[in-house]
């Protein structure tokens, strides 16, 4: 089997599978991910969003794979594009946590290994499980804004949402939507996120915090008086694959700081100064 990985959730995946030996090619962007493939000199393919765009095609037909894998987000018009080609190809679109255990079963079977894949998913049914039973011990439940994209805002996804949940938190919104900087603004002060999240897709941990409250005007939010607002990598919530459990890791220490260690990934937002 050569399998032509197109997100970082199907390389990380296939390497919790322990079944990287099956890809023939992957993106820049699982590289970043897993840092280990940089040794294995697979071709470097362009994401799912631009295979319509001359020259991508070719490096991926020049690859050879059985099967090309790919995750959202992507283009249709990119995998029409690849489709057109004659290679098989396998999509998947995960919403929630079942949704993302459903798919790790599928690549699983892809590439022969049912056991594997049984056990990762209950590796990480069993981590949330822990999670949310030693977070219900505590009486707070703080509320959550969490953010996937800045321009425009958008809240994070349904299984950020459930993992915000299995650690004792209350989703502030609706998960996937779209909102705005003034909505948040103008909350009265018991409607207002007790904590502010942020992980921006392809950012890594690199959200300006400080940047950010200081454009929207922000600095009057409770999170932010509190300074409970942080950067989490974006691989630990956008990446829907076994990474998730970091991200569950890294809600539960900022939730509650008194019954989970803190995460070593986080990055807090510091005293800003307003600018004029």
């Amino acid at each position: 089997m050569r399998i032509a990985s197109l997100q970082p959730s199907i390389s990380i995946t296939l390497a919790a599978l322990g079944q990287l030996d099956t890809l023939c090619a992957c993106t820049k962007y699982c590289l970043e991910a897993l840092p280990e493939l940089t040794t294995r000199n697979h071709s470097i393919l362009q994401d799912s969003w631009s295979f319509d765009k001359p020259g991508n095609l070719e490096t991926l037909l020049a690859t050879k794979p059985d099967l090309v894998l790919a995750s959202v987000p992507y283009r249709m018009e990119s995998l029409a594009a690849i489709l057109k080609s004659g290679l098989p190809v396998l999509t998947l679109a995960p919403h929630t946590l079942a949704d993302i255990y459903k798919d790790i079963r599928l690549i699983a079977s892809v590439v022969h290994s049912y056991g594997q894949g049984e056990a990762l998913v209950a590796r990480m049914n069993s981590a949330v499980e822990m999670t949310a039973r030693q977070a219900a011990s505590s009486s707070h439940r703080p509320i959550v804004y969490s953010e996937e994209w800045g321009k425009p805002l958008i809240h994070s996804q349904h299984w950020v949402a459930e993992l915000i949940a299995a650690a004792n938190g209350a989703f502030f919104g609706t998960p996937g939507s779209h909102t705005t900087a003034e909505a948040i603004a103008s909350l009265p002060e018991e409607q207002q996120p007790d904590v502010l999240l942020f992980a921006w897709c392809g950012a890594g941990n690199r959200v300006p915090l400080e940047r950010v409250i200081d454009q929207r005007n922000w600095h009057h939010l409770r999170a932010v008086r509190n300074r409970r607002v942080f950067c989490v990598p974006d691989e630990f919530f956008n990446t829907p694959a076994p990474t998730l459990l970091e991200g569950l890791a890294c809600i539960a220490s900022v939730l509650h700081p008194t019954l989970f260690p803190s995460h070593k990934a986080l990055i807090q937002l510091n005293e800003i100064h307003r600018s004029r």
